[in-house]
């Protein structure tokens, strides 16, 4: 599946802490049009499931942690974000599912679009048949 990356976010700081900067086609392989987060998810809530016709996301887990499966329509892959410095950049057209949040998960997700509600495929064999195509 190759519409999925993780990508290292260069860390800078000194002694007083660190910090690190996204700037949309450098870091971000795209340019920044949206940006939102997540926070609050309960025990046991999937978020997600859905997958994007066009739109490219980068997310974050800023603080704690979540699970993503990600899903081409032929191989499903698991991948934990718990790192702030470590992105995963997600293309179009995959299924994504977020699950096993921490109580402290904050995901920060950069979008290359605004929001478009006509861009989300929401049901898994709609998206199966699109992909097909």
């Amino acid at each position: 599946m190759a519409n999925y990356k993780l990508v290292d976010l260069k860390i800078m700081g000194d002694e007083r802490g660190s910090l690190i900067a996204l700037e949309g086609n450098k870091n971000v392989p795209f340019e920044i049009k949206r940006v939102y987060y997540i926070f609050g998810t309960k025990q046991g809530v999937v978020r997600g499931r859905h997958a994007h016709r066009t739109l490219k996301q980068l997310v974050v887990a800023l603080k704690g942690s979540c699970d993503f499966v990600l899903d081409d329509g032929k191989k499903r892959v698991y991948i934990r974000l718990d790192n702030p410095a470590v992105g995963l950049y997600i293309e179009d057209m995959i299924w994504r599912e977020m699950e096993n949040f921490s109580e402290d998960c904050v995901l920060m997700v950069l979008a290359n679009e605004y929001y478009n509600g006509s861009d989300y495929v929401k049901d898994y064999d709609d998206f199966l048949e699109l992909i097909k195509k």
